[in-house]
């Protein structure tokens, strides 16, 4: 008896279901493995690095970088390739720095944008200009002093601390932060040189503070999958703009150099007491140079915040322009090299910040090496070099 046009359809149904439950299963089978494979390649290949942090306290001017750090460290959701050399400075490998170089010597010092957190050495400027002094003829050595959360009376500890070890360094370009006032008003009372600081220090005397040391099981553990899961959120993120809507109107980021800023983050020093603690430190670290012979020369650039406000003569700005006259070598003001940008590309903050974040992207980080290269080393890279994007 011949099949019905019933049966034959159900046999038909039948093997699709069949084909579609061994295509999922396939596919789940396929994300196992990869998932299994991530999982053994991050715990095994990499597991030793959980069990040490690149963030060390430090007595004298309150933490850094520990020295020799050859592993990886995480910024947000990324996890990300970290050395430093035997100065506790980031760099391109775990190498040894001598105290003394026979090359021109320039000491980078700022806060996480000139650590360059959340990038690799390679794809920071302070990375770049160090590729770059090396290829000169008259080489010059860059070394980044730069970590997160510094501010000037860091700023003038740490130097203070590098040339009574006997370091030798022949200029100082200091990166100062918009967030740099904030710190000043509410942090880093135990260190300060005055007295009068002393007040606020909440560490008891002799209390060593824990380095602040934050793992993430999953970033630690399926470092390839949490890789894939960024890229798709920054995509997404990108295509619905909600975080570019942030930026312009996030103003506690920036507050003091805005009209009414939100008082109780500056606690309790206040905006104006802040201020005048990062003139007094810094007026304390040009001194100091200037006793040593040592050249200092200050940048200002723009958070992302500043941009979409349109700040574009900022408090910030004018700060440390009215300082720097009779203090610095020169004065480097990136904010109007930063709107130009801007004003040519509408996509500006994906293009120039990580997307979600306040700090510059590879491509940010790139333009700030190219306009240092400008003004730290004139002459040496001419304009095709430095539209040809190579170091």
């Amino acid at each position: 008896m011949p099949d019905s046009p019933l049966s034959k359809a159900s046999f038909k149904s039948a093997s699709a279901l069949r084909r579609m439950l061994t295509g999922v299963v396939m596919v789940l089978y396929c994300l196992g493995l990869f998932v299994l494979f991530d999982f053994a390649y991050s715990t095994f290949m990499h597991g030793q690095e959980r069990e040490r942090s690149a963030r060390v306290y430090d007595p004298v001017y309150d933490h850094g970088l520990a020295p020799g750090f050859d592993g990886y460290d995480v910024w947000g959701e990324v996890r990300y390739p970290l050395f430093t050399n035997s100065l506790g400075f980031k760099d391109g490998s775990a190498r040894d720095v001598p105290m003394r170089s026979d090359a021109h010597r320039i000491l980078l010092i700022g806060d996480s944008f000139t650590e360059g957190i959340g990038m690799t050495w390679e794809d920071s400027f302070a990375g770049l200009l160090a590729q770059r002094g090396e290829k000169l003829s008259d080489k010059v050595e860059f070394l980044d002093a730069g970590v997160a959360s510094y501010s000037p009376s860091i700023y003038y500890r740490k130097i203070k601390y590098l040339l009574d070890r006997g370091l030798k360094f022949d200029e100082v370009v200091l990166f100062s932060d918009s967030s740099d006032v904030e710190d000043e008003a509410t942090s880093y009372f135990c260190i300060d040189d005055d007295p009068k600081y002393h007040q606020y220090c909440t560490t008891p005397p002799g209390v060593v503070p824990p380095p602040a040391i934050k793992r993430d099981f999953f970033i630690d553990h399926f470092a390839v999958t949490n890789r894939l899961r960024i890229t798709v959120k920054r995509w997404l993120q990108t295509l619905n703009g909600n975080k570019r809507r942030r930026i312009e109107t996030d103003h506690n980021r920036i507050g003091w150099t805005t009209p009414h800023p939100e008082a109780v983050r500056y606690q309790p020093l206040g905006v104006d007491g802040g201020i005048a603690r990062s003139l007094q430190n810094m007026g304390k670290l040009s001194d100091l140079l200037a006793s040593r012979g040592i050249p200092l020369t200050l940048v200002v650039y723009p958070w992302a915040q500043q941009i979409a406000q349109n700040d574009r003569d900022s408090r910030q700005v004018r700060l440390w322009r009215d300082f720097c006259p009779a203090r610095c070598k020169a004065f480097i003001d990136l904010f109007p090299v930063f709107f130009a940008a801007t004003d040519r590309d509408k996509d500006w903050y994906e293009h120039l910040y990580i997307v979600g974040d306040d700090h510059f992207s590879a491509d940010g980080n790139r333009m700030m090496y190219e306009e240092l290269t400008k003004r730290l080393l004139p002459g040496e890279a001419s304009q095709g070099e430095l539209e040809s994007g190579s170091p």
